[in-house]
């Protein structure tokens, strides 16, 4: 039997094809909802090309509820000492972009705490100095233009790198030597889906600490309504989220009152 050339793969024109059907169709959605501001503008260069949507996929990834924690999952071994061959076969280059929009969006979190350090706010846990100490970094960042290279020159140093995990309602200020993340050795970026209570790169916020609370009374809500064990489940972790929240507030530190 004949087989064509490429059977069973996308070639670019029909990629492009199904670029343009998705951007139609997107745009029609966000007018039919009243959405105009979620729109997809058009590219002034031409029609939108692999390469533009593979880098707004990587930017939606890193930004999303939980985005760090999907490249954590989905794309963390890219970054191992794995090597990059396997990223290249039919990636064309994700593992690079997932890099440069994952210290985009660690970029955006050190320049958080930054901004809530200046305004007296105050963060806790075991990493809570150290994340002070990287917070001074957030204006370096703000003059960098974030390449493949520098990206993979900032993931490397773990001074400077504070993930957000807000499924954990945490940040995690990465140390590989005191990660308890990883049950199969020692990695180059943490697994945000398997954050360890008590590790001791944990740092939380006056913002996490009141997270917690709603996310507590959310849980109590909802016990209201199932059966008495699950009930007891939910009550159970809303105490723990709360206790949280409460070592927080007597744990807090902030910048000194003549801090620059």
């Amino acid at each position: 039997m004949h087989m064509r050339p490429g059977t069973g793969t996308l070639k670019l024109t029909t990629f492009r094809r199904r670029i343009d059907a998705f951007v139609h169709w997107a745009n029609t959605e966000a007018d039919r909802c009243g959405l105009t501001g979620e729109t997809i503008p058009p590219d002034p260069l031409g029609n939108i090309g692999t390469a533009r949507f593979r880098r707004s996929l990587a930017w939606h990834i890193a930004r999303r509820p939980n985005g760090l924690v999907a490249l954590a999952i989905q794309y963390g071994h890219l970054r191992t000492a794995i090597s990059g061959a396997y990223a290249s076969r039919g990636r064309g280059g994700i593992h690079e972009l997932i890099d440069i929009e994952t210290v985009r969006a660690v970029a955006d979190t050190v320049a958080d705490v930054h901004d809530d350090l200046q305004a007296g706010r105050g963060v806790s846990g075991p990493a809570a100095r150290r994340a002070i100490k990287a917070s001074a970094t957030a204006p370096r960042f703000a003059g960098t233009v974030i390449t493949a290279t520098t990206a993979k020159r900032l993931l490397v140093n773990e001074d400077a790198i504070i993930y957000d995990n807000p499924h954990a309602l945490l940040l995690c200020h990465y140390k590989r030597g005191t990660a308890l993340c990883h049950r199969d050795g020692v990695k180059d970026a943490p697994s945000l889906d398997h954050c360890v209570p008590g590790c001791g790169n944990i740092v939380r916020t006056d913002r996490h600490a009141i997270q917690l609370r709603e996310r507590a009374n959310a849980l109590d809500r909802a016990a209201s309504h199932v059966p008495q064990p699950v009930g007891t489940r939910l009550r159970a972790n809303a105490d723990r989220l709360r206790a949280h929240a409460d070592t927080h507030d007597r744990t807090r530190i902030t910048l000194p009152e003549d801090a620059p």
